[in-house]
């Protein structure tokens, strides 16, 4: 979920998982817009009460990493990169005395760094100038450019079921038809999350989907999947849901269709990857996604789901730059779906155990498996940026 719309939401998992991300990355760039040897330029971005504070607002074309630090706001937890309306790279949830990274491959422009909450310097004007010339070898060259194919391939195939699925979930809602309502509601949550760092990269359209309570100002203005959600698991009836059954078919539909044309570069989809990953730690594990139906075990799954088809697509080419790497994002991979063996109920992709019957001690056991492929999984995309 954007932060835009739930910035000040702040767990112990999600500390973990940023923090690791932070210490894994560290060596990968130094500071003042500079490259290390083999590796990308970076820019050190500092969250204060004010928003963004970049050492530099201006680098030169080719692969930049972002390096967010909070030193001390509660105001201002992440930072993004837009070109216009788009979200094209972010970090969430950088709370005090932490810090992240996210790694993009960019083009001469005009770009905005923008930290959601700040007072003064909200958004920040960042140039790109020049061509980038290549600072990599072309190992695996031909393997990330069918990664990235594969990738949309994917995005376009879930976005297609979520709408179906979404269907069939507001045509129960419109029949005031609680039960069938009930029922439908988790197969259309996991094809949107699978995909959610898609539908984050559009601005406002990741919130009118998938707000909790907790993100909006105006609890008149709650929409999409939670706002239902709490009428059926909450208040037991669909009085007044059928405009929000309608907005949510729209929304879901403008989804599907900004999709179809959308491309992905291989940072891209590792960044995604590791967005999702930080999903789970946000909110899955502490059970704060889903607070009326605690369906959060079928979220969490269609996360690491999501993620773990993203480094699938990006694995042939890995194997060939780092197959180290490979290899143990892929046994961390094996290790936590093993972790969540035990919760399954079934063979259906929402056959998991009601959230609130996961003792503290499990969804800790959870969070380490989670964190232990957190690490390796966010040094993927300064390996594979081009």
């Amino acid at each position: 979920m954007n932060s835009t719309a739930r910035r000040g939401v702040v767990v112990v998992a999600a500390a973990s998982v940023a923090a690791l991300s932070a210490t894994a990355l560290a060596a990968c760039g130094s500071s003042s817009g500079k490259a290390a040897a083999g590796g990308p330029k970076s820019v050190a971005v500092k969250l204060t009460d004010k928003g963004c504070e970049p050492d530099t607002t201006s680098i030169d074309a080719g692969p930049v990493q972002f390096k967010v630090t909070n030193s001390g706001t509660a105001a201002v937890s992440e930072a993004e990169l837009l070109r216009g309306d788009r979200i094209l790279g972010e970090k969430e949830n950088i709370v005090e005395g932490l810090s992240g990274t996210f790694t993009l491959s960019l083009q001469a422009g005009t770009y905005q760094l923008y930290c959601p909450g700040g007072k003064g310097a909200e958004k920040v004007d960042f140039v790109v100038k020049g061509t980038a010339s290549p600072t990599a070898p072309a190992t695996g060259a031909a393997a990330l450019e069918q990664a990235s194919a594969d990738y949309a391939t994917y995005v376009k195939s879930q976005t297609a079921e979520l709408v179906t699925t979404t269907k069939t979930f507001t045509d129960a809602v419109r029949a005031g038809d609680i039960v069938a309502a009930k029922a439908a509601y988790a197969p259309a949550r996991v094809y949107y999350e699978r995909i959610e760092p898609v539908a984050e990269s559009f601005g406002d359209l990741d919130p009118d989907i998938d707000a909790r309570i907790g993100d909006v100002d105006n609890p008149a203005d709650w929409t999409g999947f939670h706002r239902i959600e709490k009428a059926l698991w909450s208040d037991n009836s669909l009085a007044g849901m059928t405009p929000i059954a309608d907005g949510l078919d729209a929304n879901v539909n403008k989804l599907n269709g900004l999709v179809q044309t959308l491309t992905y570069k291989p940072e891209e989809i590792a960044n995604g990857a590791s967005e999702l990953l930080d999903e789970v730690g946000k909110s899955k594990i502490t059970g704060e996604e889903e607070d009326y139906s605690h369906i959060d075990l079928v979220d969490f799954v269609a996360n690491v789901d999501g993620a773990e088809q993203a480094f699938a697509v990006l694995e042939p080419a890995l194997q060939q730059i780092k197959p180290d790497l490979a290899t143990t994002i892929r046994d961390r991979f094996t290790a936590l779906y093993a972790g969540l063996k035990p919760y399954q109920t079934g063979s259906k992709a929402t056959d998991y155990k009601n959230y609130s019957e996961v003792t503290d001690d499990q969804r800790k056991a959870l969070a380490a498996l989670v964190d232990a492929l957190a690490e390796p999984l966010s040094t993927v995309a300064g390996t594979v940026v081009r």
